[in-house]
Order: structure tokens, then sequence, then C-alpha cells
């Protein structure tokens, strides 16, 4: 045992002792019996020599125990505790107009100028404890821009009017909260609560330091919840070179589907409670058995269509909505390169039936409206997408145990309006984008980031260029 954290909890007692004589000798009566003695001891430890101060405790008429009894157990409970979490500080200046109409009128707004903005897009506080016997407990805590505040935007959908969103202002939110029992040293466990659905490689891999780019990537961000979490119940474990997880939980809400995202709002809910009208499976493997390497292949299933307030007619008695995704995604991480990548394609059922519904619905900006804006729902999207980073300290001796310089470039292309359901055409919705620059990390948990990136959209729209900077934590603090 460490000499210094023997000698630190000897004196802690001793101190702690003494003073509590100090406070209770003299003042009562009635307390007099508890007056603690300290006389003078000489331990060794590892050879040295040390003095301390030994003390008679006895216990109050309570039978509570002295604070030098309480340390044992302190320690214990710290030792099953863990701390920790990520967050991610930017800056963006976008070399494009920031008009609603911008997609509308491309050329009326083509030479309008640059704009910057601030943002914490997510900060995080994870907590988690181990009560033994295979029963541990964890939580995500993030505070999404900063924090809930009310927010104004701009609405395109309304013809650019001042829209109060309470939701858009910024979120505190309770992403993860579950209780885990682990069987076999953890080759089998059953997790419940709110969990990650670890569809895509957005959700199994969403921390900063799991991406080059500032910001996560924007293919499967756009098509996909993300970070996707619902309450459900998942069996998961790893056995040798395979991890894998499957997951029960509900539908997502349909009303929150769009042209511009296609189901990404859909694990939402405007209200206090999630819709469970209908249920939902997700199922994902990874495999390491390339040293280095980790190749992934995840999938959903599940109704979207009656998960919803609003009930349906008779006419509508036979449409599901029936939600199919599918994703492979990998990972190298050798010879100093990081490869990453993904595909990721999703099909929905009944999109253009469920698109006349949701339009009969009175607008949401009436009062017996509904709490979601609703625009045409697309049967199929998509997302591709690659990067690679090369560490440059690799080949500096002096760096490259102790510091991180990759550059790096990333190329991605998708669509969250594939196969439309409706006569308008959505070309803006498919988008090319590519990115380069600079991830430095001085430390393992921190990551400086840099980068320019443009979105190549289809013919008749304007790029949209723009330069970002970044700083990123995730690491654990006390584990």
């Amino acid at each position: 045992m460490n000499r210094n954290l023997i000698l630190s909890a000897l004196l802690s007692c001793g101190l702690s002792a003494t003073a509590m004589a100090e406070t209770t000798g003299g003042t009562n009566k009635d307390t007099e019996n508890s007056t603690m003695k300290p006389t003078e001891t000489s331990v060794k430890i590892d050879g040295t020599s040390v003095k301390i101060d030994e003390t008679s405790v006895k216990l109050n008429k309570a039978g509570q125990e002295s604070s030098g009894c309480q340390v044992g157990r302190l320690a214990n409970a710290l030792s099953r505790f863990s701390i920790g979490g990520y967050g991610e500080a930017v800056m963006s200046r976008n070399f494009y107009s920031q008009h609603f109409n911008r997609y509308r009128d491309p050329q009326t707004y083509k030479d309008d100028p640059s704009h910057g903005r601030f943002d914490l897009p997510h900060v995080t506080l994870n907590l988690g404890y181990d009560f033994g016997h295979g029963w541990t407990m964890g939580m995500e805590i993030e505070f999404e821009h900063g924090g809930t505040e009310n927010a104004v935007e701009i609405d395109a959908d309304e013809s650019g009017e001042y829209e109060a969103e309470t939701e858009r202002g910024g979120e505190v939110a309770l992403e993860q909260f579950w209780i885990n029992k682990a069987f076999w040293d953890g080759k089998f466990n059953i997790k419940a609560g709110e969990i990650i659905i670890p569809v895509g490689e957005i959700n199994a891999y969403h921390m900063p330091n799991n991406f080059f780019t500032v910001y996560r990537s924007e293919g499967e961000a756009k098509i996909l919840p993300n970070t996707w979490h619902q309450v459900g119940v998942s069996l998961w474990g790893r056995v040798s070179d395979w991890r894998y997880e499957a997951i029960f939980t509900s539908g997502l809400d349909a009303e929150r589907f769009g042209h511009n995202c296609f189901v990404h709002y859909g694990a939402t809910s405007p209200y206090e409670y999630k819709l469970a009208n209908v249920y939902a499976g997700a199922a994902r493997v990874d495999n390491y058995s390339i040293p280095g390497v980790r190749l992934s292949l995840s999938g959903y299933y599940g109704y979207t269509f009656k998960n919803t307030e609003r009930k349906a007619s008779a006419s509508y008695d036979k449409v599901h909505g029936a939600l199919a995704i599918g994703s492979f995604g990998f990972e190298m991480n050798r010879w100093n390169w990081i490869v990453r990548g993904n595909a990721t394609y999703a099909h929905l059922s009944d999109a253009q039936k469920m698109t006349t519904f949701m339009n009969s619905y009175p607008k949401h900006t009436q009062q017996d409206g509904s709490p979601s804006k609703h625009s045409p729902i697309a049967k199929n999207a998509y997302s591709v997408g690659i990067e690679a980073g090369y560490n440059i300290f690799s080949q500096i001796s002096s760096l490259q145990d102790r510091q991180k310089l990759y550059i790096f470039g990333r190329y991605e292309d998708y669509n969250t309006y594939a196969a439309g359901t409706q006569k308008v055409a959505y070309k803006y919705d498919r988008v090319k984008r590519m990115a380069v620059g600079l991830n430095y990390s001085p430390v393992k948990q921190i990551i400086i980031k840099g980068e320019y990136s443009n979105r190549f959209l289809s013919h008749g729209y304007n790029n949209e260029p723009s330069v970002s900077l970044g700083i990123t934590f995730a690491g654990w603090f006390l584990k």
C-alpha cells in the first residue's frame, strides 16, 4: 500500500478525533465521558518513524461512529463511483447567405455577406455507480447549446416570420439513465432505462474524440435521431472478438418527420412523455477480429404512423409507416492512420398516405393545432461518408508518445428526400460535403480542431463553404 496514502489516512483520523475532543470536552457535563484524551504513539511505515495522536474513541448515545471510522466507508464508496463527460465549444464563419429563402430563390441571395456563430453543441456530465454483484447504474446529463432558454427563430415554412421556440433555445436532457445486470463476466447483460439506440456510427460513437470534424458528421445527423436515446430494454455483451446488442423500445413519432430531416426528430416529444402506441426493435454487431479494425452492422425496424396523439379514420387502418434502417460502419486505427466510414440507408413505407394525413392537421400556429411542423415525408433517405487522418507527430520521436497532430479529410453524400412523395421537388436536400483540417491533441482527453468545409448542392443552388474551430474534451475524472 502507498506510504503517503497510509500517512494521510492516519493523520486525518488523528486530526478529526482531536477536533472532536476539543469541541465536546468541557462544554456539556453530559458529554464529558465522550472526551478523547490524545496520547503520542510512534509508528514505523516502510522504515520511517512517524508520530501520530493515538485517540480513544467512544460511540455517542445514538450509536454513531466517529469521523475517523467513516474513512473506510467513504473510500469504498468512491471506489465504486465514476464521473466523467464530454464537451464541445465551437465557432464557425459561414460564407453564404443565412436568409430563410436562400433555397427557394438562390440567385437573389447568391452574394449575401458571410455570417458567424458561436455554440456549445454538446456538454455532458456522466455518472456511474457499481453496486456489486453485477449491478451497475449509469446516467448522462446533457446541456445542449448551453442549456434551456427561450429562443426566437426565423421560420422558413412560415414566410420568414419570427417564432418563439422553447425547445430550440437549448436543452437540458437526461440522455441516459439505466440499470444494468451483468452475467458471466460481462458476456451477457440486461440493461433497462433510457439507453442509446446504437444504429449508425453517429449514435454508437458520438463523443467528439470519435470523429475528426468540428461538428458531428452531417449525413447521419440529418437522417437519424442523434444522439438517439429512448426508454427500452437491451440485451448486450461481448464474446471474444464480437460485441452484440439487441433492443426493444417504442416506435418513433411520425408527426416529427419532415423532408429536410427525414426521421431525425422522431425520438423527441413535445409532450411531457414519449408515446409508445407502437413498438420497435434495433440490433448491432461489432467485430474486432482484425487488430486495430472494427467492422459494424446495425439495423432498426418499427411502426411509426399510429404513434401519434391524433387518431386516424378507418381509411388509414392499413397504414403502418414501417421504418427500416440498415447501416454499415468501420474504423481502422493502425500504422498512425485512422480511417472511418459509414453507409446508412432508410426506407419508410406509406410515406405518401402519411404526408396526406399530417397535412390535414390544423396548422401548428393555431391554438388547436399540432405542436409539430408538418412537411412532405420521403420514403427513402441515405448517407455515405468516409474520413481519414494521419498523425504527423508519429514521425517526431520527441512527440510521438505524448502529443498527436492529425491532418484529415472527409467526404460524405446524403439525401433526406431521396424518393419524395409529392410533386414538390426538394433538390437542395441532396448534399455532397467535403472537409479538410487538423486535430491537435496535447493530452489524451483534449482535442483542438480546425477545418474548412464546403457543401456542394444540386445544380442551381449556391454552395456553402465555411471555416470552423473547436476545442473538445472527452474522458473520465474518476473511474
